[in-house]
């Protein structure tokens, strides 16, 4: 790719951001939302598309970024540009942190205690930081992988809303990456240099999620269009050809 075409990948990536933010109609005038930012690359593209979108959509919104430290876990990221990014982004960062604890006698996996215990942490902090959105970086890929998942070891067809309230309305999730797939966030991040994680965590590539994200790449292998069929099929079910 020439310079020209790098940028013109850039803003056309960014604007499917923008184009699921409207088609789910996620973002309102005056909302403070709340981006959770892991350091990873997925979480790196929806902070800087937010910041890009905040400059081009026709009302005002605020956004603040939150960065979760797990203190006894081997994952480390640059935290020199993640504060170098949202200081050029003009967005506020803060800092928590967390402790896995000893999770030998647990029956729960590790990505399931982490996941679970972040959840709670962001919660507050949407409190604390008098937020009223969360916004997470789960691209279409996850979401496919999650319903695939579902589908095989919990029998219903479920995945990841677009938007989802929680506590009655007190806040909401919001996930605009749902129209962008994980290979073009891996390009961005290419293009725009996003630093790797310095320590990956140790449970990465790990149980069933990586096994799925293998079924799904195979699928591809079949049909180029099978992410973008798999997506789409979860708006297009037609119950009368299904088992009542």
């Amino acid at each position: 790719m020439n310079d020209k075409e790098q940028k013109l990948f850039l803003t056309n990536t960014r604007k499917r951001v923008g184009k699921a933010v409207q088609k789910y109609e996620l973002i309102k005038p005056d909302d403070t939302i709340l981006v959770a930012v892991s350091g990873g690359k997925d979480s790196l593209f929806l902070l800087e598309a937010l910041a890009f979108l905040k400059k081009h959509i026709p009302f005002h919104f605020n956004l603040k970024a939150v960065h979760i430290e797990v203190i006894d876990a081997p994952h480390e990221i640059d935290k020199i540009f993640l504060e170098y990014l949202c200081k050029k982004l003009s967005v506020p960062l803060h800092y928590r942190s967390m402790e896995l604890g000893d999770l030998s006698e647990s029956k729960k996996s590790p990505c399931f205690i982490c996941s679970w215990k972040r959840r709670r942490i962001l919660f507050e902090a949407i409190e604390e930081l008098n937020c009223n959105k969360l916004a997470l970086g789960h691209h279409m890929d996850d979401a496919i992988e999650t319903l695939l998942l579902n589908m095989t070891y919990h029998g219903n067809i479920s995945s990841m809303a677009p938007e989802l309230e929680m506590f009655k309305g007190k806040f909401s999730i919001i996930r605009p990456l749902l129209l962008t797939e994980e290979s073009n966030i891996v390009k961005y991040a290419t293009i725009r240099r996003f630093p790797d994680e310095l320590t990956l965590c140790e449970f990465e590539e790990k149980g069933n999620r990586f096994a799925m994200k293998k079924v799904v790449s195979s699928l591809s292998d079949l049909n180029k269009t099978a992410r973008i069929n798999l997506y789409r099929s979860m708006g297009k079910i037609d119950l009368d050809y299904l088992p009542k």
